[in-house]
């Protein structure tokens, strides 16, 4: 018989414990149902035996979720699937996502809440060019536009400056009524509410009005070169060929860009497609980084990861 360990830890008194077990130990059951090691909760008291290198992951799990109940964020089923999934990654704790604040606003933090997306926003840090590649709801846009907040507050680049292409789905712009700032806007708008919920409307409202954040359609990217700025390409497998190599080759100095996209979400006809052209032009280039993500890293409604998923299986 191999060799067991005893750990026990203690819920603090500012803590409920069905904060951690959740209500009915709804919580607990799902710990137990990923692990072998034997889990004991009473009163305030969590007994753990079992295999040694479990009852360590047990034990980083249960110190994580009374921290994250310690100030206020306690963890719900779905986060804590996400969180069971990131012990399974080889060299990520929750720990390490948890302290991996990007942002806050009103007192509420953004960060990576996947092994996926903490690969994410590492490569952008690292790299001057990231790719962010996968489903809808993996964080890509979100997670982006935090990172490149945070830049802008430090002072590391001066301009946000954030893009999509647009593609017209059976109505040509030109027909479209209004000025051209109307007939955009919508195809535009996503950006503006991942911004407004990343910053005060007020502030930001300011800051488009002096330049320092731009939101503008690829086509008006021809011709500029954009030195220390954050620059963020949106919905970028609606780019054709032409565009792309446009868009990257726009980097100035002192810049970072942030590529997003799903190639199998695309408007585009079959072989226009520049996202999926660029990823494979590029790859293996020095500086350029490619994070994909997979249905593990949705953070929406979990019902969105199970269509990712079901997508997946049967379609390709």
């Amino acid at each position: 018989m191999s060799d067991t360990t005893l750990t026990t830890l203690r819920i603090p008194s500012t803590v409920d414990p069905v904060a951690i077990t959740g209500p009915s130990d709804a919580l607990l059951r799902l710990i137990e149902a990923s692990f072998a090691a034997r889990i004991t909760v009473r009163g305030d008291i969590i007994a753990i035996e079992g295999d040694p290198i479990e009852t360590a992951s047990l034990t980083t799990l249960f110190d994580d979720l009374i921290e994250r109940a310690r100030s206020g964020d306690a963890a719900d089923a779905q986060e804590l699937k996400r969180i069971l999934e990131t012990l399974r990654s080889d060299d990520l704790s929750p720990r390490h996502l948890r302290e991996d604040v990007l942002l806050s606003h009103k007192g509420r933090a953004i960060r990576p809440k996947t092994a996926g997306q903490k690969h994410y926003v590492d490569a952008i840090r690292s790299n001057t060019i990231t790719f962010g590649l996968g489903p809808a709801g993996t964080g890509k846009t979100y997670l982006a536009m935090a990172m490149a907040l945070a830049a802008l507050e430090r002072g590391e680049q001066s301009r946000l400056i954030l893009s999509r292409p647009i593609v017209e789905a059976g109505e040509n712009l030109g027909f479209l009524p209004g000025t051209l700032t109307e007939k955009v806007d919508p195809y535009i708008r996503p950006l503006y509410d991942a911004l407004f919920d990343m910053m005060d409307a007020e502030r930001a409202g300011s800051l488009i009005d002096a330049g320092i954040i731009e939101i503008a359609p690829l086509a008006f990217m021809r011709g500029r070169t954009l030195n220390d700025s954050f620059i963020i390409l949106d919905e970028a497998q609606n780019a054709t060929s032409e565009q792309m190599k446009m868009f990257l080759t726009r980097l100035g100095f002192g810049s970072k860009m942030i590529v997003t996209g799903d190639a199998s979400q695309t408007d585009l006809p079959r072989g226009a497609e520049g996202l999926a052209q660029a990823c494979m032009v590029l790859d293996g280039l020095d500086d350029i980084a490619f994070c994909r993500f997979s249905g593990k890293d949705v953070v929406r409604n979990s019902l969105v990861a199970a269509i990712v998923a079901a997508y997946d299986e049967r379609v390709g």
